[in-house]
């Protein structure tokens, strides 16, 4: 061996590369001449890409005249409590085993978490991938087994390629009660509002992965944004806020693919098949802190009623819905989800409201703007609000 082994972390977390995006930065938002009373405010969507920059101290090292809005990038997140209560109704059945992925156990409903009915009875189970629940039909016959199945693109295909599975194992005691939704549109709702100034966006490069780049065109053609579809270590930020520079620089907007080691302009056609094969856009799907948004949210094409748990049970769009109730009254999920307030402008932020004992589901998911602002600026933020 004649010098050292270079892999792709360590060249994305390397100190001189992230030095040298750090002064192209700084260089092109004097060109905009951008100042801390005066930034340019880039939406990072993904709540993978906030923790990104937390973690890394990038909000730190970017200072003067770039501002990071938080995106309404985190599928737990966004979920209203009217879902969650809906799960709990499923979970609260005869007969049913409720799976799902651990951060969505712990996110309140109007009158509890699915972590609370499962403390009161309810059979509840935590899996790492909707494969492990329908495992669980299978070992249970007479059980019926509903995976709360949620999520943005990126998850979207694992979830109907396990219907696609059960369909051909005839594995009718298994079920999805299906909350996926999509990126591309909250992001209209969010341009389309006034008070919100966003000069640019950081696309999340994971649902790009399957996506591609098409979906977010409207957004550079109709709206004149840009958009650069970004990786997750530090120096993919980095050079990715300076794609948007560049272009704000130069007067375009344009769709740019920072993240070409991973993310096709096509994106995955395998993935976009099979969920196409299994879903179709809902006219409509609420939001937190959003409200109603058009063609956001995924449902279960007839061909496959039999296995979607709205229909099996009655609930939800397919049946009677639950209303969502008012957020606690100094609690501002809804606000920071859509960017119009950062975590610790929250009343609840670091007083009622931690890790340990969360109110809001930015605390508890892991991708939660709130968590990544307690976990890695705790300290900061504490000094700062004592």
């Amino acid at each position: 061996m004649t010098g050292p082994v270079v892999n792709f972390a360590d060249e994305f977390r390397d100190p001189a590369h992230a030095k040298s995006e750090l002064a192209r930065i700084a260089r092109l938002a004097a060109a905009l001449g951008a100042t801390r009373d005066k930034p340019v405010s880039i939406m990072e969507i993904c709540g993978g890409h906030t923790h990104t920059i937390f973690r890394h101290g990038l909000d730190r090292l970017i200072d003067d005249g770039i501002e990071f809005v938080h995106g309404p990038g985190c599928p737990v997140c966004v979920l209203p409590q009217a879902r969650i209560d809906e799960c709990i109704e499923i979970a609260n059945r005869p007969g049913v085993v409720l799976a799902t992925f651990g951060d969505a156990v712990r996110v309140p409903g109007s009158n509890g978490s699915l972590l609370v009915a499962k403390a009161n009875g309810a059979d509840v189970r935590i899996v790492y991938s909707p494969l492990d629940a329908l495992a669980l039909a299978r070992k249970m016959p007479e059980r019926e087994v509903v995976f709360f199945a949620l999520g943005f693109e990126t998850t979207m295909p694992a979830t109907a390629l396990t219907l696609l599975q059960a369909d051909r194992e005839g594995i009718m005691n298994f079920s999805l009660f299906c909350n996926h939704i999509t990126v591309p549109q909250p992001l209209r709702v969010l341009l389309e509002d006034p008070a919100m100034q966003i000069h640019g966006f950081v696309g999340p490069g994971h649902v790009s992965m399957v996506i591609g780049l098409e979906p977010y065109q409207f957004i550079a053609e109709q709206y004149k944004r840009p958009v650069v579809i970004a990786g997750f270590e530090p120096v993919d930020l980095l050079q990715s806020v300076a794609m948007v520079l560049t272009q704000l620089v130069e007067g375009r907007a344009a769709i740019e693919n920072q993240y070409g080691r991973v993310v096709r302009a096509a994106g995955n056609p395998q993935a976009l098949k099979a969920i196409e094969t299994v879903f179709e856009p809902r006219a409509s799907f609420e939001w937190r802190g959003l409200g109603e948004i058009e063609w956001s949210g995924m449902k279960i094409r007839p061909r496959y009623a039999a296995f979607d748990a709205e229909q099996k049970f009655g609930v939800g769009y397919g049946g009677t819905r639950a209303e969502t109730a008012p957020e606690l009254a100094d609690c501002r999920c809804g606000e920071v989800v859509k960017g119009a307030m950062k975590p610790p402008d929250c009343p609840m932020f670091g007083t009622v409201c931690r890790p340990e004992t969360p109110v809001g589901a930015l605390m508890v998911s892991t991708e939660g703007s709130c968590a990544a602002y307690w976990q890695y600026a705790g300290r900061r933020v504490a000094e700062a609000l004592a």
